[in-house]
């Protein structure tokens, strides 16, 4: 989420064209097993996008406000640890599993309870607040940032584990400033991860059967 409608729309639109440029770079390369997660920023731009109608709306409750909590509980924590399993080397799967089983466990219980009870969204001053009940929320929490996190951490890509640092990181102080109702940055953190993902779909083609050269500090380019 932003601080107002206008900066979701715009971070939504930025984001949205990074995803567009990463699901090409993806394409042109070869590498369909990458699409899924080159293609995740079509999906958190269209997350903004949906909040700056909720924004308008004034908040309540809706279809709008339902497809933003669709979004951002069950869908991504099936999305990225799918998303990285499939990237992944056939060496780096069997550690992937877990937050992928764990996506899956924490994305059917976040499912059933939206679709058993309402979502509601606030308007509060820089930030909109979200209504929804769930079960359990500290166990749906862990499971839900194994999955999310925990996969871009465990992965064999140092540029996927960066990302994760990234998200971590920014989840945090994102929680932290939404939780005074100051402003919300996740729309910054959603922008980084997009660009992360763009230089990640943009790194050459390696000759087949050499293995993909560490990235991170200290990693020659």
């Amino acid at each position: 989420m932003c601080w107002s409608a206008t900066a979701d729309l715009a971070a939504g639109t930025v984001i949205a064209a990074a995803g567009l440029a990463s699901t090409a770079c993806t394409l042109l390369r070869g590498r369909p097993r990458e699409l899924p997660l080159a293609a995740l920023p079509l999906l958190l731009g269209a997350h903004q996008i949906v909040e700056a109608v909720i924004w308008h709306r004034g908040g309540g409750s809706g279809p709008w406000t339902t497809a933003w909590a669709v979004i951002a509980l069950p869908l991504l924590a099936l999305w990225i640890p799918f998303g990285v399993l499939l990237a992944a080397q056939p060496r780096e799967r069997a550690r992937l599993a877990v937050p992928a089983a764990a996506g899956t466990v924490t994305a059917a219980v976040l499912a059933h309870a939206l679709a058993t009870g309402t979502v509601t969204a606030d308007i509060r001053e820089h930030t909109v607040g979200y209504g929804i009940g769930v079960p359990f929320p500290a166990v749906l929490l862990g499971g839900y940032l194994l999955a999310t996190v925990g996969s871009l951490l465990l992965a064999g890509d140092g540029r996927l584990r960066l990302l994760g640092l990234l998200a971590g990181a920014g989840a945090l102080v994102s929680a932290l400033l939404w939780r005074t109702a100051f402003v919300s940055t996740w729309c910054a953190v959603a922008a980084v991860a997009s660009l992360t993902l763009l230089a990640w779909s943009r790194r050459p083609v390696l000759p087949a059967g050499r293995p993909p050269a560490p990235a991170g500090p200290g990693a020659n380019t």
